[in-house]
């Protein structure tokens, strides 16, 4: 039993390889955001009368099925518009110690996910580190960014941005409520991977946040997903189109029940996703002047969250998913090469022709050979995702009180013969030492190399504690600076490396210079 401000909790212990931990499932931290709380920030939770059953996680946001779970064969999460604003705590006691505590944001590109997965599942970090884990569940897709400020007015400016505040919402439980399960609401560390990632670089350019965590992991990440006003609204007319309403009719959405909203979603996802190569994106946070001001990245730059301390990186083949498996909406017969010369169109880098050639020799100089097609696009698609924008950050914390440490996870997955690589996703399990579970199984195969989980989940509980990512399988891991940019590759052979694959980073940053002298 647990007594928390808004009332006492029960929970249940579950008992991992190391010891016994206990857990509190589904605790709420705002209301349910059906009914009139759709599309608007997020209200505290009222107290309740007698005793909250937390042995059991809530529902996760409203979402449409994951492509990829279903193919794979894998239970589709359980959603519902109430009641699925809630944490999940797993602490060694929830007694009076004040030990570090990690919150996790779960990825799914802003439309998928939740704080209930077997990849997420905090106890066995809890048991073996004696830390308090959380996961947070958040809005997804139009539930929690389709910005409608523009067509439905008052009570609705906030409407692009519910998603991020909800994150928000759910580090203010923490800060209010997480000494009451054993943790140290001084000692925060967000961490997240893939849009949890994103959401933690948003966070972390998000002035409302200054105060609410000290430390900062971001794995396949970004702080560069945002939309401006006008884009935004851009993507709320076609969204509209798609849903068969006129402006004027926008406010019908709020009364639209979850699962036709999610019909609407889920088409104009797909006319979205058909004209984007790599990953599609149709639901980001706003620029509205209220929640974020600007790109949470020149956020970061002009020392938004200066003091955090930030652990960053990145998965050596974080696009082979995009290349070993075409979505539905490319046409089997359009080749790698056709697909990289239209991202490259799509970024507008310059003469497409050129700029594939200079780019595959930059690709040859980092592999020492010549590449296919398939792993230009790959090493193109990793590099406008995640590698790039990672490397942007941080260098956009040159100047910051807080301490930066990068890595490249670089072990490869034996799915599919080894072609995915060290994949996207992959790190997950490692860190949280699932590499047990049947969702981890898939990609780490039968036979993983626990030593290396072993070897990452120390370095981020000791960076949680400490903002010094110390683990004793690992060599000594230096500060980032923007000199040398050493950079921790992780692998059953660890080391250190001084600016990996920079022929690619600076092939990216000499673009960057020149669309910006011709701005």
């Amino acid at each position: 039993m647990v007594d928390t401000p808004n009332g006492r909790i029960a929970g249940t212990t579950t008992l991992t390889k190391r010891a016994d931990v206990q857990c509190y499932l589904g605790i709420p931290f705002a209301q349910g955001p059906d009914g009139d709380f759709r599309f608007r920030p997020p209200v505290a939770p009222e107290p309740w009368e007698g005793t909250l059953d937390a042995r059991s996680s809530g529902p996760a946001a409203p979402q449409n099925p994951d492509p990829l779970l279903a193919q794979s064969g894998f239970r589709q999460a359980h959603w519902s518009e109430h009641g699925s604003l809630t944490v999940n705590v797993w602490t060694p006691r929830a007694d009076e110690r004040r030990r570090p505590v990690l919150v996790w944001f779960h990825g799914g590109a802003y439309v998928s996910g939740s704080n209930s997965s077997g990849y997420n599942n905090g106890a066995e970090l809890a048991a073996t580190f004696e830390v308090v884990v959380v996961s947070i569940n958040y809005r997804l897709g139009a539930f929690g960014f389709l910005n409608l400020a523009h067509v439905l007015g008052e009570g609705y400016e906030d409407s692009g941005n519910v998603g991020v505040l909800d994150m928000i919402a759910a580090l203010r439980w923490v800060a209010g409520n997480i000494e009451y399960f054993g943790g140290d609401p001084d000692r925060v560390t967000v961490f997240g991977e893939s849009a949890g990632a994103a959401a933690v670089g948003t966070l972390l350019g998000t002035p409302a946040t200054e105060g609410l965590f000290s430390r900062a992991i971001m794995q396949s990440g970004t702080a560069e997903r945002a939309r401006s006003q006008a884009e935004s609204e851009e993507i709320t007319e076609r969204f509209l189109h798609v849903a068969g309403l006129e402006p004027e009719r926008a406010g019908e959405l709020t009364t639209w029940s979850a699962r036709k909203l999610l019909g609407a979603q889920k088409r104009f996802a797909d006319e979205f996703a058909a004209g984007v190569i790599g990953l599609p994106l149709p639901f980001q946070p706003t620029i509205d002047g209220r929640t974020l001001h600007e790109l949470p990245l020149d956020a970061v730059r002009r020392g938004v969250n200066s003091a955090v301390d930030l652990l960053i990186g990145t998965n050596l083949n974080e696009a082979s998913f995009f290349t070993e498996f075409a979505p539905d909406t490319v046409e089997p017969a359009r080749s790698h090469a056709d697909r990289l010369l239209a991202a490259v169109r799509e970024d507008q880098l310059g003469e497409p022709e050129t700029v594939v050639a200079e780019y595959r020799e930059s690709v040859a100089h980092e592999l020492g050979s010549a590449p296919t097609d398939a792993a230009v696009l790959e090493s193109y698609l990793s590099d406008r995702l995640y590698r790039q924008p990672s490397n942007r950050l941080l260098d956009a914390r040159r100047s910051s009180a807080g301490s930066n440490h990068a890595y490249l996870f670089t072990w490869k997955s034996p799915m599919m013969e080894g072609r995915l690589g060290a994949c996207h996703a992959l790190d997950v399990p490692f860190v949280f030492r699932q590499l047990h579970r049947l969702e981890a199984v898939t990609l780490v195969g039968d036979e993983p190399p626990h030593e290396l989980s072993d070897w990452m989940s120390a370095a981020w509980i000791s960076f949680a504690d400490t903002g010094r990512p110390n683990s004793a399988g690992l060599p000594v891991w230096p500060v980032y600076d923007a000199e040398e940019r050493r950079t921790m590759r992780l692998d059953v052979d660890p080391e250190v490396l001084s600016d990996p694959r920079g022929g690619l980073r600076r092939f990216w940053a000499e673009r960057a210079r020149v669309e910006s002298a011709h701005v």
